[in-house]
Parts: C-alpha cells; sequence; structure tokens
C-alpha cells in the first residue's frame, strides 16, 4: 500500500467478520432490516434499510455462505470502515482511504453496480458547486459521488466469482483525508427521507393514499404561498371523469355543486360528490394537506376546507 491508497472491501466479508452471517431465509431476517417497505412485487420486497439504504431484500445476501444462512449488512458500514483504515494504518504507516463496497440495482436501469455503503478517510461526493466548465457555465448542482464510482469501478477488479473481496484503486489521492479525520462516511451520500422524491414504488403509492396513516406519510408539504395553485390543480384532477359535479374553489373553500339541470338530491351527484371528497383527501395527504367537512352554502352538495400541514 501507498500513502493516498483507496482500499475497497465487499461488505459481505465485513459482515462475516463482525458476526451478521444468521441461520434462516431472507424472508425471516428482512421485518428486521427493513425501516419501511418502498415497493413490492409478488415476493420482490424493496425496502429503506435502518442505515438509509433503499436494496431489494434489504441488502440480505444468501450467497457465498453455507446452505440455510444468509448474510446481514454490517450494522454500521462506516464505524466498519473507520476500524479497517485504523488498522490498516497501524500495520502499514500508510494513511489511506477505506471503503465497504454493496450490490445494488437501479431503478431506470437494468443490471446492478457496486456503490458506498460505508467509508472513512475519504471525501465521499466531489462538489463542483460554484466552479465554470471550459465555456465558462456556472456548475450549480454537480457533485460526483466519487466514494460510489471508485466502489463501481473496483468491482471491475474484484468480480462477483472470482473470490477476490478485496480491491485498492491509486490515483485519486486527492480525495484521501488527513490521518485524523475520517471524514462523514457513506452515510453523508443518504437522501434525506424529506427529500426523497421516489419514496414509494407506484402501486405502494397508491396503497399508502388510501391508508393514509402517519407511518405512510411522505411527500413534501404544500408551502402556503403556493396553495392556491396547487389546491385548484387537486380540484380539477378530483372532479375529472364526475361529470354529476362541478368542483371549484370559492373563497379559498372546496365547494361541490350539481352540474347542469341537476340538484343536490339526485342519487348520482351524491355519489359523485364522494367520490370527489375521497379523492380528494387521498391527493390532499400527498400533499400534506388536511382535508376537512365545513358548513355546505345553498345550493351545494357538500364543501370542504384544504389546510397546509406546514
Amino acid at each position: 500500500l501507498a500513502d493516498g491508497d483507496v482500499v475497497l472491501v465487499t461488505s459481505k466479508v465485513v459482515s462475516k467478520s463482525e458476526g451478521q452471517v444468521v441461520a434462516g431465509t431472507r424472508e425471516e431476517s428482512l421485518p428486521g432490516e427493513t425501516a419501511r417497505v418502498v415497493a413490492r412485487r409478488g415476493p420482490t420486497r424493496i425496502v429503506r434499510t435502518h442505515h438509509g439504504f433503499t436494496l431489494a431484500a434489504g441488502g440480505i445476501d444468501a450467497s457465498n455462505v453455507a446452505a440455510g444462512h444468509v448474510v446481514l449488512l454490517p450494522l454500521d458500514p462506516d464505524a466498519s470502515a473507520r476500524v479497517l483504515r485504523a488498522g490498516l494504518r497501524e500495520l502499514t504507516g500508510r494513511n489511506v482511504a477505506v471503503i465497504v463496497t454493496d450490490t445494488a440495482g437501479r431503478p431506470w436501469r437494468e443490471g446492478q453496480t457496486d456503490l458506498a455503503v460505508g467509508a472513512a478517510g475519504l471525501r465521499v461526493l466531489e462538489d463542483f458547486t460554484g466552479r465554470q466548465d471550459d465555456y465558462g457555465n456556472d456548475l450549480v448542482i454537480t457533485a460526483p459521488a466519487v466514494a460510489d464510482e471508485l466502489a463501481a469501478a473496483a468491482e471491475l477488479a474484484k468480480g462477483k466469482l472470482s473470490a477476490r473481496p478485496f480491491a485498492v484503486v491509486r490515483g485519486r489521492a486527492d480525495l484521501v483525508l488527513a490521518e485524523d479525520d475520517d471524514g462523514p462516511g457513506a452515510a453523508a451520500l443518504v437522501r434525506p427521507e424529506a427529500e426523497d422524491l421516489f419514496g414509494l414504488g407506484s402501486r405502494d403509492a397508491v396503497a399508502a393514499a388510501t391508508r393514509r396513516s402517519e407511518r405512510d406519510l411522505r411527500g413534501f408539504p404544500t408551502p402556503v404561498d403556493e396553495l392556491p395553485t396547487r389546491l385548484a390543480k387537486l380540484v380539477e384532477l378530483a372532479g375529472h371523469g364526475y361529470p354529476a359535479v362541478e368542483p371549484g374553489v370559492e373563497h379559498s373553500v372546496v365547494v361541490v355543486r350539481p352540474a347542469g339541470d341537476r340538484t343536490a338530491t339526485d342519487r348520482d351527484v351524491a355519489l359523485a360528490a364522494g367520490a370527489v371528497a375521497e379523492r380528494l383527501a387521498a391527493l390532499g395527504w400527498a400533499d400534506r394537506l388536511d382535508v376537512d367537512a365545513t358548513s355546505t352554502p345553498p345550493g351545494a352538495v357538500l364543501a370542504l376546507t384544504i389546510t397546509s400541514r406546514t
């Protein structure tokens, strides 16, 4: 090893060394590794782990382990990386960075790549914000996740069937931190729940909007100054396909009125009004809006107040 090297090790050997091999199946271990379910299709479960990772089967692995056993992720991959870094420094006298890697799928692309689940002594993000490209354009949100890029590159050397759980990347000493600085770790690459635009699968999002429990609550609160515009859009969506009623916003209240020459006592009007109200409740929940009944004005079927949880 040389100063400035980056040592990459698969999470599986780390887990094995830390006693994270358990008897049983993925299905039996999955509940304990799951913070919440992101998506499900048949027996497949994509979950957010307690680490904040979104992985199929919670990253539980049944390969390269004795039959009837599975390997769980390290409890704290960043802590594991810090221990490895300190040990390598003690053994070799070299200042290196350590990345703990795992394999994950991508929601919009086939196949899998390796990424960093733990890191120590490394700038995991290379932030170019504020710099300019060769054409003088300001870079605003350019921040390569170099820890993930190094993890993916190292997998080409380690391979899946080569029994090589380690790799060394040389040539990016500029990313390696001082000996006494372990850095933020790979945890810095985990997007916070409140900023996650894709926190639920499509089918699961519909189910969550139907349940509307606090455990399911996701989405971004609607700022108060944006509420009128957003409310108009939600009312339009809620009324789509129900010609018997005409929902609209009157003095910040959603009022559902009979359409045309219909009256509030017509059966199809009552059914449509109820459907619109339920749709609004589901749509509003996704925007963290509370939908409540209020006094109904003359000639209307029902009226609803919409308030932001912000």
